[in-house]
């Protein structure tokens, strides 16, 4: 296990601004209304519960909301009968993207990712179209504070991770699919709850984009993100840190 990976994973994320407060609520109470449906109501019991809260709490969702959400999943309060979709389909520029949803209606969902595509560029494919290009591997998130790269490393390793990268943000921890949930709770013990964790789609390869095509590629990641059925964004494009600062300024 390399102390620092040479991949660079980059997803475009819009900020928590309070206009986009709400919508990111929404993502987040489906998915603590999913995890706690497919597990037990008790995130002590339900790692992905309890991670789906963590997350929750690091956008500073209210208590009443993640109480709420949690209630939905045990009949006390509306219909929770959401199910996890992936789309996948190809961007401007040739890059390949896959869509990770939750919804009350795959029609709908289906259509509406669809004509996202088809609006900036893009066109959807069928399952499995684009997904070779990925490796799924659980992700670990921790913060700077948890400790220094030497010890997240060793904490790491002796969980059974495959690799841990540190900088000045943070440390970000892998693993395999599998050896997920042992780590995850291994990590917990040793460091305390991560900031965030879970299984991600992450590129094999990356697609170099210029300032042309990076803005193009990104008004598609953001009319996915806008959508409220979509949890998740992954592509394999790669933009350097001078078109980024140019774009999000």
């Amino acid at each position: 296990m390399a102390g620092h990976s040479q991949f660079k994973n980059i997803m475009y994320r819009k900020g928590a601004q309070d206009a986009k407060r709400a919508k990111v609520f929404t993502k987040l109470a489906r998915e603590i209304t999913v995890s706690a449906k497919l597990g037990l109501p008790d995130p002590a019991m339900n790692p992905r519960l309890r991670s789906a809260i963590a997350a929750a709490r690091k956008e500073s969702m209210p208590k009443d909301n993640i109480e709420r959400a949690i209630k939905k999943a045990t009949g006390g309060e509306g219909d929770a009968d959401f199910v996890e979709m992936r789309y996948e389909g190809y961007g401007p520029a040739g890059i390949a993207v896959i869509v990770e949803a939750l919804t009350d209606n795959r029609n709908r969902t289906a259509a509406e990712v669809r004509s996202i595509f088809n609006k900036h560029g893009g066109n959807l494919g069928e399952t499995n179209s684009v997904s070779f290009m990925f490796e799924r591997v659980g992700e670990i998130a921790y913060p700077a504070s948890a400790g220094d790269a030497d010890t997240v490393f060793e904490a790491a390793l002796d969980a059974g991770a495959r690799d841990c990268e540190s900088s000045a943000s943070g440390h970000t921890i892998t693993t395999e699919p599998d050896d997920f949930s042992n780590v995850r709770d291994a990590l917990e013990a040793s460091l305390g709850e991560p900031e965030q964790a879970g299984l991600v789609w992450r590129p094999n390869t990356t697609t170099p984009i210029d300032e042309g095509q990076a803005q193009s590629v990104m008004n598609l990641i953001e009319a996915l993100d806008d959508s409220d059925d979509v949890q998740r964004v992954s592509a394999n494009f790669e933009i350097s840190d001078e078109v980024l600062a140019k774009l999000t300024a």
